[in-house]
């Protein structure tokens, strides 16, 4: 390996310095104006248990996931920058590098133990920045919430964030899987009571503590998607 190889920063810290620049943070404020003044009223959305993301210092935003509709959606209601994990192949071209991490997103490869991925999550916490994690990985159907699995309670032990669930309906008939145009739907979007990491005397977290907390979390977010569904 040369020593241009060894310097070249990874695709993550690429995507962290152009979020940092402010014509990037512009765009961030610029686009999230128009999701709450465009896309809210497009979607009718009601909102419900707003105040549970007025939290200073870190925090995991952990929500159900049913349509590409939910990061944008779900990211606008925090006043602050909210940070992101989206699929590296949405990183590829120069215009999407900077386009998504000027949204405060940046890139995980799906299918791996990505380690450069898990570091900079931690980071940002470490830093006291909001982060977004769709507990059920990829894209689900339906009313029910599915698998949940172990990250949000891992990095939650980690770094001491709490993590915030948020449940909602109306994103999947709006904009299902291979959807290629959106559909009118009123949205509805709840977002439960910050839950607070589980750690052991030494500060660890065990696998047992993780597994107990991700069942407290999934089922924390089928409540708010059932709340969602009556509203």
């Amino acid at each position: 390996m040369t020593d241009a190889d060894t310097n070249t920063p990874s695709l993550q810290e690429q995507t962290l310095e152009i979020g940092a620049r402010p014509s990037s943070l512009r765009t961030y404020r610029a686009t999230r104006w128009m999701i709450r003044n465009v896309m809210w009223r497009f979607f009718n959305v009601t909102i419900e248990g707003e105040e549970n993301l007025a939290i200073d210092g870190p925090m995991i935003i952990a929500p159900v996931h049913r349509s590409n509709l939910d990061v944008l959606l779900v990211n606008a209601i925090s006043e602050r920058r909210v940070r992101s994990l989206a699929k590296q192949s949405m990183f590829t071209t120069s215009v999407g590098r900077w386009l998504f991490s000027a949204l405060g997103a940046f890139p995980v490869e799906r299918g791996t133990a990505d380690r450069e991925a898990l570091r900079v999550s931690t980071m940002l916490l470490d830093r006291g920045e909001p982060l977004m994690i769709f507990p059920e990985g990829t894209r689900q159907s339906g009313p029910d919430v599915g698998e949940v699995f172990d990250g949000a309670a891992y990095l939650s032990g980690k770094t001491g964030a709490p993590v915030v669930p948020v449940g909602f309906v109306g994103t999947e008939e709006a904009l299902p899987s291979g959807a290629k145009m959106v559909r009118r739907s009123r949205v509805r979007i709840v977002i439960g009571k910050p839950i607070e990491p589980e750690r052991g005397e030494t500060g660890r977290v065990s696998r047992s503590q993780r597994e107990a907390f991700s069942a407290k979390l999934r089922g924390e977010l089928q409540r708010l998607m059932n709340r969602a569904a009556d509203l």
